[in-house]
């Protein structure tokens, strides 16, 4: 993977790949996207925040990625990544396969691929008014986008109690837990994803289309 600062190259090997769960810094939020899971028949959580781990090679830059059946939906989460003591902030799709959720939520973080953008920012450039920045993300329906998550960090963990919390290192990534969805969670075709800071006026952006694979039996 090649990450951007700017127009500058960055050099930001992945060795660990941490997905937190949970995030939600309301527990009315939380408790509704437990209550949203659970509709699904995915048990709820042992505590919060949880650290997943998943392979690097999850991680992905691409426009196209394919999953398994049509169970599958992506989340919008702000991206941390580590190197030569230096965090980086950009922005993350946690596409999970929601069937498999519902038997372990573990596994189904690993099934899917999950694009990550290839601009970040500095981390101690946004860390304060990390509160302010706004995610985003809308899905294709029907050949029209609609709104899918939108809000700022302020409903997250703030990102330095994960960091603290995981075991969050040098050439680590950690997707930070996301928003409740607009609706219900739901697969879609295409996904458009942005992080926005109102501060500094700039956003990072990630877009991406999904193909189903037949299930073959």
């Amino acid at each position: 993977m090649q990450f951007f600062h700017g127009d500058t190259p960055l050099d930001c090997p992945v060795e660990q790949v941490i997905v937190a769960g949970w995030t939600g810094r309301d527990k009315d939020a939380v408790d509704h996207h437990i209550q949203e899971l659970a509709e699904l028949g995915i048990a709820p959580p042992s505590q919060t925040p949880l650290f997943y781990r998943v392979s690097e090679n999850c991680l992905v830059q691409t426009s196209h990625i394919q999953v398994l059946g049509k169970a599958s939906s992506g989340e919008a989460e702000p991206l941390l990544l580590q190197s030569d003591g230096e965090v980086w902030l950009g922005l993350a799709s946690d596409h999970t396969d929601r069937e498999l959720e519902a038997i372990s939520v573990a596994a189904s973080k690993q099934a899917c691929p999950k694009p990550v953008s290839n601009q970040l920012w500095r981390f101690k450039d946004v860390a304060d008014h990390l509160d302010d920045l706004i995610l985003r993300c809308q899905i294709e329906e029907g050949g029209e986008w609609v709104p899918y998550q939108e809000g700022p960090l302020a409903r997250i963990l703030p990102l330095g109690s994960l960091i603290e919390k995981s075991k969050f290192s040098n050439n680590s990534a950690m997707l930070c837990g996301t928003l409740p969805a607009i609706g219900s969670i739901r697969p879609a075709r295409s996904y458009r994803m942005e992080l926005f800071d109102p501060h500094l006026k700039r956003t990072i952006r990630l877009e991406y289309k999904v193909e189903e694979l037949p299930i073959i039996v």
